[in-house]
Formats: structure tokens, sequence, C-alpha cells
């Protein structure tokens, strides 16, 4: 026991002390490094510099985030998560152009930035962001009109005379292809995602079409987002060949129920098709107009419906045109019990009767079964769409039934 006591933490390695210092936040790090000359040296090492979170430290001003430019962070990160003043009373410029021109010098792995309530107004434009960030990530942030606008550089006189030999074509078209995927000027983001910003607007989402690494793409609470400007942008047959969001493969349209906004049903823009666009993921009220276009996207592969109360007839009538969907996934759905209305007269009459025979013809089940769907439509749902997209998958997540107190 006498042994024991006399022990302390500079017995440890450093290897040992760099984990436990990694489950420490960047503001106990920092103190951490106050303690002694050997944990001041083991704090700057760049393994507790990997992903770094200051969005639960709530006094950071851009003074702190220069102190830890020039003193901790370095070639090891990999993910930067920010909290901005703009909700703050002292307010102030945040995010600075020298700021960020520094932090591309001395974090050249940073792949993934998250900012929240951020006020990106005093900056021209996103090109003045890290290059190598494969990830972008806006809640609750202040974008100026055209900020994800991308001015390509223009080419000197000697680039824009045309070789004379097929030596020097061969030579100009390697440093094309060398300045292509690394140019320092082009905007490399893969995945942006976009979570109550009200000051994205279609002008904003124009500008996408410029980047030519986006893949991945999530508009939530987007409240201005029209759907003439989501059909502007969307990937189709041009003169050139394909035009808007070419490379786009995932596209996320949610609007969560906000007061006090103009509802403008941006995924009826899906009505003109998509090409290449393989995932597509609804939430709240955005969910009803893109279930009736979505038949128009030929290539989708994957189907998310989220937050929303939707019924069997309705999903029925929706998926019957998708029968190349491969998933299709209910996450925190309510479901409408099943009801059997009378058919009313009229032109929609016979399709309706045509959906309830599909459903009924799906069910094939004894009164059993027809009266446990009654109450839990789940069951029944599984049963038609098993007709409806024999190859799909069903995924169904914290999903409810919805009781009918009348």
């Amino acid at each position: 026991m006498e042994e024991f006591r006399g022990c302390n933490l500079d017995y440890f390695p450093e290897n040992i002390l760099i984990d436990v210092l990694s489950y420490l936040n960047v503001r106990e790090v920092v103190k951490a490094g106050r303690v002694c000359k050997r944990w001041k040296r083991l704090v700057k090492d760049q393994r507790l510099w990997r992903n770094v979170d200051l969005t639960s430290w709530k006094g950071v001003t851009s003074r702190i985030l220069w102190v830890l430019l020039r003193q901790y962070l370095g070639c090891g990160l990999r993910c930067l998560r920010l909290r901005g003043l703009l909700l703050s009373a002292r307010g102030g410029t945040f995010l600075s152009e020298s700021w960020l021109k520094v932090l591309s010098t001395k974090c050249p792995r940073l792949s993934k930035l998250y900012l929240l309530h951020a006020d990106l107004r005093s900056l021209p434009s996103c090109q003045i962001l890290p290059p190598s960030l494969q990830v972008l990530e806006l809640r609750g942030c202040e974008l100026p009109r055209g900020f994800f606008n991308q001015t390509l550089p223009s080419a000197s006189p000697q680039e824009r005379a045309e070789p004379t030999s097929s030596v020097g074509a061969q030579l100009k078209g390697r440093n094309q292809k060398g300045k292509g995927a690394g140019s320092p000027s082009g905007i490399g983001i893969e995945r942006l995602v976009l979570n109550n910003v009200p000051s994205f607007t279609d002008q904003h989402l124009q500008g996408l079409t410029s980047w030519e690494r986006l893949c991945h793409l999530e508009l939530r609470d987007t409240f201005r987002v029209t759907a003439n400007g989501l059909r502007s942008c969307a990937a189709k047959d041009g003169v050139c060949g394909v035009e808007g969001l070419s490379r786009l493969k995932f596209l996320e349209i949610g609007i969560t129920g906000r007061q006090g906004y103009q509802l403008h049903m941006a995924s009826l823009g899906l009505g003109a098709g998509w090409l290449g666009l393989e995932e597509l993921s609804l939430g709240g009220k955005e969910v009803g107009p893109g279930l009736l276009c979505a038949s128009r996207l030929k290539d989708l592969k994957r189907l998310r419906l989220w937050d929303c109360t939707l019924s069997e007839l309705q999903i029925a009538r929706s998926c019957r045109m998708l029968r190349g969907l491969r998933q299709l996934e209910f996450v925190d759905v309510r479901f409408q019990p099943r009801q059997n209305p009378p058919a009313e007269e009229g032109e929609g009459g016979e399709e309706e009767e045509q959906d309830r025979e599909e459903a009924a013809g799906a069910d094939g089940s004894s009164d059993e079964n027809k009266m446990a769907d009654m109450n839990d439509p789940i069951p029944g749902l599984r049963r038609t769409l098993a007709v409806l997209l024999p190859s799909c998958t069903l995924v169904f997540t914290n999903c409810s039934v919805q009781n009918n107190e009348d």
C-alpha cells in the first residue's frame, strides 16, 4: 500500500495520459495545460485536437479562436464545431477572413465544419472556407446573397492561347487534369446540410449548381425555397449535356411546421424529374406534395418519410408507380387507422376503388387479420406494399397508429 501512495500521474506513460485527457472538453483541456510543463506539452498533441467541439463553450470570442488556432489546432484537425454570436447580446464579428485563411493553412486535413448561430454576412463567399472541406453543416445561420456562388479564376493569356503542336496539346491536357481536382479555388464540398436557415433562398440554391462535387443536400426548414427554384436546379438534359445539380444523389426536404412562414411546397418542384437522384427524404409538410411527384424520379432507389401523418391508401396510391424502389423507410410516422368510406361519384371514384381493391387483394387473409388491421394498419401496409413493390425493403422506426377519437 505504501508503494501505491507514493505513485502519481508522473509515472503514467504519455499515451495513457493522452487517452485520459481525450475525455475532457476543449475548455478543460486548455486548463489542464496549466498544471505543469509536461502537461502543457501533452495538451498540444494533435491526437487531442482531431474532433473539436466548441458549441458548449458559450463564451467563445474571436480572440479565443485566435489563441486556439495559434497554440493548439494543427494538421490533426478533422472536424470543427463552432457556435457563433448571432443570438448573443454582445454580438460582433465571429469568423473573419484572416482567421479562415490561417485555418486553411494550419489545418490542411479539416474535412467537416459545423456552424451554429453564426452570422456569415461579413464573408464574401464560401470560397473563403478551407478548400479541404467535404462536409459543411449550417444551423440557424445568416447568409449573404451570393454566399454559395463560385467564381473560377480567369485564365492567363498563355493558357488562352491554343497549342500549335500535338505535344503542347498533351501537356495542356495533363495540366488541366492536375488542376481540376486539386485546385484550391474550386469548392470541394460533397455534403451540404442546411437546418433552420431562413435566409436561404432560390438564389442560393441556384448558386449550388456551380459546385462540381456536391452529391448530398439536406434542406430542413428552409422556408424561402420554392417549387420553381427547385425545378430550375434539377438535373435535366440540356444543350451542353446534363444541367443543374447533375451529381446530386441524395436530397432531403423537410418542413417541421414552424408558424409565421408561408408554405411554398418546394417538393412540388420534383415533378419535372431529376436525373441521377437515387435517394429522397421527405419530412413534415413536404411529404404530401413530394409523394405526388416522386413517380417522376426514374432513378429513385430509396425513399424516406419522417415526422408526418399518412394513411395506407395514400401510401399505396403514391408507391404504385415506384416500381424501381429498393428501400422504403418510415421514421416517426403516425399512421391513420384504416377506413372504408363509401365511394363518391365522380372521376376519381374508379381510381380510389382500384386502390382499395389492390389493398384488399394484398391482404387476402381471414376476417381476423382484417379486424387486426383496423386497429394496427402496419401489418396490412406491409402486405399491400409487398404486392406493389416486391423487391423493396420496408423499415419502420418509432412509428405509431393515430387514435381516432371521433
